[in-house]
């Protein structure tokens, strides 16, 4: 009988359905368990890094549910989001058209692979059932006064009329028309998620398993700082206050900078309108670049200068990149003799340093200085504070200035208000009115939801929602004057920070969940997602959870008790630029100089005579230097007679490098092509075997195919055993008299693994081991012969529980091998099983002796025997003296609970 992974597959999971066997039921009596996965947004099809995530959820939940916990496993779908509205413009299909062709394709994928989905619960977040409960949600924090407008820099194409995000700015320019871009400055929606900041920062502590580079990454953007905010004073005499966490180094100033978005900077070109180009520059770089050490920090001289409240001195004031709006007041003093970035800064526009710290028992000279000092010392050049230790001076700077009414001490946050505006079609309608009259109006409750329309055009100008005019031209729910909908959509990470909650009670419409099935289901167990939603999804989840625990809505502090971020999955790729190094060729040699260095390097290769003069350049896509990408360009050139994949293949080899896996770089996996050839159990047991979860995994064609040959071995393994399986029932532990070493190794190896298995899932999910354990057990199973009735029926425990361990990881063809061997109802519905404690360890062992060398006996004894006994026992042994005729042994050799060797 033949393993047919295709139709076991299909069958189970036809099965599996019908019977709703993965159904979650709320039932207060029963222990939940909630496991859930960071739902995908459907791009298209799903990837081998969904395939692994969702594989890591549903071991979980079938595990879970074999304790005997009652599971929710849901799914459902991030589906609003720019790239509809992208091919709504390049392609001309509707967002919601593309968006649930997407879906229907990823879930009949997700499907294919056996994940124990309820799907009773799916979600979709743009369909107006549910962000329906986003904007009910928007208009409790407007009423809580956490919702609120103001002026914030966006990129604005001038051509296209429009707003671009951040990945539509291609090297300053519009993705779509090439246009230079704008910053502009226009009135948004924000959500103070600053006032929850301490919540969020202190409730780190009430997080269960979660991984310390996460939280570190969350307190870091948090970026909670103790400082003191100082006045300094702009030369025309107006304030101008800055933030620092090192008042210690306020007399050594000397000279101020603010960033390009400050509000000074507009009013500074106009009188300087030489610097306005340099500005606009700096406004375009990146920002993440522009705070990093690497990054080149450049700036301008306003011509303006700025007051020191402490010395009187001053100093001039500088736009730079490296200052952010977002930090602080946008302005910072630099103090380059104990700042590195405000040193390399001073050095390259030759702006003076002024040491106000020196080293214990050293004396710094700023003309000496190749870095900056940054250590704690003696404070100098401090006025009254000369002398004191700089972290002494620290605190008496900050009493000085308070007392002085110079400035106040301070906590600052990195993280600022939530941006929520965007200027999208495909997004949650914000749901308020502009009245001319009463201005902004929130739509009224019932009148919930407001809809996205449908006769909107996608013409890649405007905002898409301003081309309905049925949307646009309402009422004020005020005064009932005309008036305009507002047109900015939510940001999608507010469609995220709540639908694990609304899993709950999916179908509830009146109310975003049902507050008693909520009660028992929440918080989440175990959520699993990438580490790179640390900062964003997770922050602005544990942010919207507090806000619902405010409204009475949760009672707990936290939404997800563990964390796993799942490690990426990789492939080898080889750049254009690789293999040329490789080969010691450059973008300038010729295709003829390109079939020497190949002829030399793989000497099997038949190449075709070809004459091609033309440069190695003139045949690259510089867009994607990739080998995958262009290989058949050169066969052309070439005449490579072998298959692309085999070519690629020997260079990755060679010098391939292990990156995640992506289109760009063409080195993907189609999860669809690898369950058509190897079966979901396959895949599945080959991502979980491949790595630790948390670990990232290199693809391998050969790790696939040895999981493939694998679950072949077991399938033969219990069909070719059939008859022995069927003859005997299972084991009874009760009979355990006078068992044999061979009964009683078998059965020790069936314990360990269970309590091997079970330990590596508890402990970390730590499946690579787990299923190693297992292979383990199969090959042992493999080697025993069972000749006895018992030794049938302990060999038949063994099949039993192989398969009930594999169903977690490959529940087809453990679903199918039980109902063959006769095993009563669906392991899915089984408990998961217990080792039994009395056969965890071997009481005895197997020991040879041998004379010169050779074995001439074998025996059992005690696993602890001493060296001392071992030798005598071997001395005793009738096979061992009849062999020694009487010789005297000139050395005996003890290898401890192995064997005794005894010299002639």
């Amino acid at each position: 009988m033949k393993y047919d992974f295709e139709s076991i597959e299909s069958k189970w999971q036809r099965i599996w359905e019908e019977q709703g066997v993965f159904k979650s039921v709320f039932d207060e009596n029963k222990r939940k368990y909630y496991v859930l996965v960071m739902f995908p947004y459907p791009s298209g099809k799903i990837h081998m890094g969904h395939v692994r995530n969702y594989t890591i959820g549903d071991v979980i939940a079938r595990y879970k549910k074999m304790r005997g916990f009652n599971v929710l496993h849901p799914i459902g779908w991030d589906a609003f989001g720019l790239p509809a509205e992208n091919a709504a413009i390049s392609k001309g299909v509707h967002p919601a058209k593309w968006t649930y062709d997407n879906i229907e394709t990823m879930k009949r994928q997700l499907k294919r692979l056996g994940i124990s989905y309820d799907w009773d619960r799916e979600i979709t977040t743009c369909d107006p059932e549910y962000y329906k409960w986003n904007q009910w949600f928007f208009l409790k924090m407007y009423e809580k006064g956490i919702v609120y407008r103001k002026n914030s820099p966006v990129n604005w194409c001038p051509h296209c009329n429009t707003v671009l995000a951040n990945e539509q700015v291609i090297d300053g320019k519009c993705w779509r028309c090439d246009t230079e871009v704008e910053i502009r400055n226009i009135e948004q929606w924000f959500i103070k998620i600053t006032e929850y900041a301490d919540r969020l920062l202190e409730d780190h502590s009430k997080l269960g398993k979660w991984p310390e580079k996460v939280i570190l990454m969350q307190k870091n953007w948090i970026g909670k700082s103790f400082g003191v905010v100082v006045n300094f004073k702009l030369d025309d005499g107006r304030d101008f206050p800055i933030f620092t966490t090192r008042p210690d180094t306020i007399f050594g100033v000397t000279y101020m900078a603010i960033a390009p978005e400050h509000p000074l900077v507009d009013e500074i070109i106009k009188e300087n309108p030489s610097i306005e180009t340099e500005v606009r520059r700096m406004r375009k770089e990146d920002y993440k670049l522009r705070t990093s050490e690497e990054y080149e920090k450049e700036g301008v001289f306003t011509g303006r200068y700025v007051i020191n409240p402490l010395t009187g001195d001053r100093v001039p004031l500088w736009i730079a990149n490296f200052v952010l709006m977002e930090y602080g007041t946008g302005a910072i003093m630099c103090v380059p003799a104990h700042d590195e970035r405000d040193f390399k800064f001073a050095k390259k526009y030759n702006l003076p340093i002024k040491i106000v710290i020196q080293p214990e028992g050293k004396e710094l000279k700023p003309e000496e200085m190749r870095e900056a000092y940054t250590e704690e010392g003696i404070m100098v050049n401090s006025s009254q504070f000369s002398g004191m230790k700089s972290s002494e001076a620290l605190i008496k700077i900050i009493e000085y200035i308070e007392e002085k009414g110079l400035g106040r001490r301070k906590y600052n946050y990195r993280i600022k208000d939530w941006l929520i505006s965007r200027q999208r079609y495909w997004g949650t309608p914000i749901p308020f009115v502009k009245c001319d009259k009463c201005g902004y109006v929130p739509v009224p409750y019932e009148e919930l939801p407001v809809v996205l329309p449908k006769d909107v055009k996608f013409t890649g100008k405007g905002n898409p929602l301003e081309s309905s005019e049925e949307f646009l031209n309402t009422k004020c729910p005020k005064c009932g004057s005309s008036a305009k909908r507002e047109t900015d959509t939510m940001d999608t990470f507010f469609d995220s920070s709540w639908y694990y909650a609304r899993y709950t009670s999916p179908k509830n419409d009146k109310e975003p969940f049902d507050k008693k099935e909520s009660k028992y289901w929440l918080d989440v167990d175990q959520y699993i997602g990438g580490v790179e939603h640390a900062i964003l999804h997770l922050l602005y989840a544990r942010f919207f959870h507090k806000f619902m625990k405010d409204l009475g809505l949760v009672d707990s502090d936290e939404p997800f008790v563990n964390l796993l971020t799942q490690g990426m999955v990789c492939k080898k790729w080889v750049s254009m630029g690789s293999m040329l190094d490789y080969l010691s060729l450059s973008e300038s040699s010729t295709v003829e100089e390109l079939i020497i260095k190949i002829s030399d390097k793989f000497k099997d290769l038949e190449l075709k005579s070809v004459r091609d003069s033309r440069k190695i350049g003139e045949i690259l896509d510089n867009n994607h230097l990739t080998l995958a990408s262009n290989i058949s360009l050169f066969f052309d050139a070439i005449g490579i007679d072998l298959p692309r994949e085999e070519i690629v293949k020997r260079f990755e080899d060679e010098i391939g490098e292990s990156v995640k896996m992506s289109k760009s770089k063409h080195n993907t996996v189609d999860p669809d092509d690898m369950v058509r050839k190897y079966g979901a159990d396959s895949v599945r047991l080959f991502i979980l075997f491949a790595a630790p979860p948390e670990k990232d995994l290199d693809w391998s064609d050969e790790g696939i195919e040895g999981a493939y040959r694998f679950l072949n071995r077991v399938w033969r393994l219990v069909v070719n055993s059939i008859d022995i399986i069927n003859s005997v029932k299972s084991f009874n532990y009760e009979e355990i008299d006078s068992l044999s070493r061979k009964e009683k190794d078998l059965l020790t190896k069936i314990n360990q693994t269970i309590k091997k298995v079970t330990e590596d899932i508890e402990r970390d999910f730590s499946f690579n081991t787990a299923i190693a354990s297992l292979m383990e057990l199969t090959n042992t199973l493999y080697a025993f012969s069972p000749e006895t009735e018992r030794e049938k029926s302990i060999f038949r425990e063994g099949i039993e529980k192989l398969i009930i361990l594999m169903y977690v990881f490959t529940p087809h063809i453990s679903e199918e091998l039980w109902q063959i061997i006769g095993g009563e109802g669906l392991v899915c519905l089984k408990q998961w099983p217990e080792y039994n404690k009395n056969f965890l360890s071997y009481d005895t062992i197997e020991v040879v002796f041998q004379i010169n060398g050779k074995v001439r006996a074998k025996a059992e004894v005690p696993v602890d025997i001493s060296n001392a006994e071992l030798e005598k026992l071997a001395l005793e042994n009738e096979n061992i003296k009849k062999n020694l005729e009487g010789k005297t042994p000139k050395k005996i050799i003890v290898v401890p609970k192995k064997l005794v060797n005894i010299v002639l």
